[in-house]
C-alpha cells in the first residue's frame, strides 16, 4: 500500500486541480437551459476513466447520459459496485454566494462550489482511488464498476428506464452491474474528526394534494360561512396528520414499525450528541417530535409526517377577503425499514377521504416513494469498510443511521441482490442544496486515501460470485 499512498500524495496538488475543473462544469440537471454543461460534464469524466484504460461507455438517453466503466476482472476476487452522480442541484438563490458556485473558490481549507460535497466531490475520491493503483503499477484486489448517472437529482428516470431495458436495443444493463457489494459516497460524517458508516436509510413516500370548491374565488362577506373553504379543509387536514405527541395519526401506520433495539439506543446516546449546540447551529431555541424519543433516534429512525408546501387564495401585498376556490398542499412521510410505501398511501388516500366535507373534491397524487433500507452490522463488509477508515482518517468511524433517502439504493437490492455501503466524507454543514455548498479539502484526499484501502480490504474477502 505504501507506494500507493506515496502517489496520493504526490499528486495532491493534481487531484485538487481536477475537482477544481470538474466543479466549474454546470451540471444542473433539472433545468433545460444547462443541459450543454451537463453533458459537458459527462464526457469529461468519461475521458478520464478511458485515460485510466477503464472499459467505459457513456449511454445516451432521453434525457442525460449515464456513464458505465470497469476495470480488468479478478478471478475470486469481489466485484464493486461504485455509484455516484455528476448532476448537481440549482444554485439559487445566487445572491447568497459568496462566491459564484461554478467558480471553485478555496476558503479557510474549504473548496466552496454546487457540487463540491453533493456528489463531485465525494465521488471523485473513489475513481482517484482507483488511479493510484493503476498508475503504480499495483494489481487492484477487487474489480470495479463505475455507475454514474445525471438525474439523481431530479429522480433518476432515465437510470430506471436504462436498468429496464428501455435503452441499449432493449437489452437490461442489471446482469452487467452484477457485483458482491455497492458503495456510495454521497452523504455525511457524525462530525468533524469522526467519519461514519450509515448503516440505515428511511424511506419516503411524497404526495400532493389538491382540494377544489366552487367554481372561482368568492367574496368571503358575502359567501363566508355557506361555502365550504377549500383553505380551511386543507388545514385541518394536515393539521389533523400529526398528534400533541408528535405521532401520525393514519390507521395502521405504526403497524410495520419496527423498533429501534436496545443495542442501537445505546450506539446513539453513546454519540454523545449535544442538542444545544445543534439547536444553535439551525438557530432555533427549541424542538419537538415523536414523545419518549431522543433528537437522534426521531431523525435516523422514526417515521416522520413533514409538509413541504402549501399554496391557497391571496398572497399579494396587503389584505385581499376572499374564499379561495382551490388550496393545495405538498407533504411527505419518511418511512422506517419494513414500512410499505403503496401500504402508506392506500391508508392516506382513505383517511383523506374520510375528512372531506361537503362541497369539497380532492385530488391525491403519488409522486413518489421508496422504502428504507437497513445493512447488517456484522457484514464482513462492513469491517472491511471500517478497517478503510480507520487507515485513511487515522480513527474508527461511528456506526450511524441517516433520516435522509436513496431511492436507487432500494433498486439495487430489490435488481442486483446487493448491500450498499455508504461512506459519507462530507460534513452536515457542507450546505447540500443550499447556498455556499463546500467540501474539506483534508476530507477529500483522506476520502481517496480511506478508498484506496478499502479496496485492499474488500480483496481479502471471498467473493459471492455476484461479479
Amino acid at each position: 500500500m505504501q507506494k500507493i499512498l506515496d502517489y496520493i500524495t504526490e499528486n495532491r496538488g493534481r487531484f485538487e486541480a481536477d475537482l477544481t475543473q470538474w466543479l466549474s462544469m454546470a451540471s444542473v440537471s433539472t433545468d433545460p437551459a444547462f443541459a450543454p454543461e451537463v453533458r459537458r460534464a459527462a464526457d469529461w469524466l468519461t475521458e478520464r476513466m478511458k485515460e485510466l484504460g477503464l472499459t467505459t461507455r457513456l449511454v445516451t438517453t432521453n434525457k442525460h447520459p449515464i456513464i458505465i466503466a470497469e476495470t480488468d476482472p479478478v478471478p475470486g476476487a469481489p466485484t464493486v459496485l461504485v455509484y455516484g452522480h455528476y448532476d448537481v442541484q440549482p444554485p439559487d438563490p445566487l445572491d447568497e454566494w459568496t462566491t459564484p458556485p461554478f467558480e471553485p473558490t478555496v476558503r479557510n481549507g474549504n473548496i466552496f462550489a454546487r457540487g463540491a460535497t453533493d456528489d463531485k466531490g465525494q465521488m471523485l475520491t473513489h475513481l482517484l482511488s482507483a488511479e493510484a493503483w493503476l498508475r503504480t503499477g499495483s494489481k487492484l484486489p477487487v474489480q470495479l464498476k463505475f455507475l454514474i448517472e445525471g438525474e439523481e437529482e431530479c429522480g433518476s428516470k432515465s437510470l430506471y428506464e436504462l436498468m429496464n431495458g428501455e435503452y441499449d436495443n432493449g437489452k437490461s444493463i442489471v446482469e452487467g452491474l452484477s457485483n458482491d457489494i455497492v458503495v456510495i459516497s454521497d452523504s455525511s460524517q457524525f462530525g468533524p474528526g469522526k467519519p461514519a458508516i450509515t448503516y440505515g436509510l428511511r424511506g419516503i413516500t411524497y404526495y400532493e394534494v389538491r382540494l377544489t370548491g366552487p367554481s372561482q374565488d368568492l367574496h368571503s362577506g358575502a359567501f363566508g360561512g355557506a361555502v365550504t373553504n377549500p383553505a380551511n379543509v386543507l388545514c385541518r387536514i394536515v393539521g389533523s396528520l400529526l398528534d400533541a405527541d408528535g405521532r401520525i395519526t393514519l390507521p395502521g401506520f405504526y403497524d410495520d414499525v419496527v423498533d429501534l433495539t436496545s443495542v442501537e439506543r445505546k450506539q446513539f446516546a453513546d454519540l454523545n450528541f449535544d442538542d444545544q449546540e445543534f439547536m444553535d447551529k439551525l438557530g432555533v431555541d427549541g424542538m419537538t417530535g415523536e414523545k419518549g424519543y431522543g433528537t437522534l433516534e426521531r431523525r435516523w429512525a422514526r417515521p416522520t409526517f413533514d409538509v413541504n408546501g402549501l399554496w391557497s387564495g391571496y398572497q399579494g401585498e396587503g389584505a385581499k377577503t376572499v374564499l379561495p376556490a382551490r388550496a393545495g398542499a405538498k407533504f411527505s412521510f419518511r418511512l422506517v425499514p419494513n414500512q410499505d410505501p403503496k401500504k402508506v398511501g392506500a391508508a392516506l388516500a382513505k383517511y383523506l377521504k374520510s375528512m372531506l366535507p361537503m362541497g369539497i373534491k380532492m385530488e391525491l397524487i403519488d409522486r413518489h416513494g421508496a422504502p428504507g433500507s437497513m445493512v447488517p452490522l456484522d457484514s464482513p463488509y462492513m469491517a472491511a469498510a471500517a478497517a478503510a477508515i480507520a487507515s485513511g482518517f487515522g480513527t474508527k468511524p461511528v456506526f450511524i443511521r441517516s433520516g435522509g433517502s436513496i431511492p436507487i439504493v432500494n433498486e439495487f437490492s430489490s435488481r442486483l441482490g446487493s448491500d450498499t455501503l455508504l461512506l459519507g466524507w462530507g460534513q452536515d454543514d457542507d450546505n447540500m442544496h443550499s447556498p455556499n455548498e463546500k467540501f474539506s479539502l483534508d476530507d477529500f484526499h483522506r476520502g481517496i486515501q480511506a478508498s484506496a484501502h478499502l479496496w485492499e480490504e474488500i480483496g481479502k474477502i471471498p467473493a459471492k460470485g455476484n461479479g
